[in-house]
C-alpha cells in the first residue's frame, strides 16, 4: 500500500494489486476512517468520512488527477506534495 502524501493528518494510499480494485480509487486514511475516493471525480465510493476531511481529500484528487490517473495504469507510485 504505497503512501501518496500525507496531510492534515490524512494519509492518501493507493492499492496497486494489478488493478484488482477497480474503478480508480485511491483510500484516504485517518485515526478512525478508512475510505475509498473515485480518482474521476473525487467523491467518496463508500463509508464515512469527516465532512472538511472529505473536502480535503476531494480537492487533493481533483489537483493531482492526471498523476493518480498514472499511477494507477502504470502501478509505478511516487509521493505527491501536501495541500497547502
Amino acid at each position: 500500500m504505497p503512501t501518496i502524501c500525507h496531510f492534515y493528518g490524512i494519509i492518501i494510499v493507493m492499492y496497486l494489486r494489478n488493478k484488482e480494485h477497480n474503478p480508480p480509487h485511491v483510500h484516504a486514511i485517518t485515526q478512525d476512517f478508512d475510505a475509498p475516493f473515485l480518482i474521476e471525480t473525487g467523491e467518496i465510493m463508500e463509508g464515512e468520512f469527516p465532512p472538511k476531511a472529505k473536502e480535503m481529500v476531494k480537492e487533493f484528487i481533483l489537483t493531482y488527477q492526471k498523476e493518480l490517473e498514472e499511477m494507477w495504469e502504470t502501478e509505478q507510485y511516487r509521493k505527491l506534495p501536501p495541500l497547502d
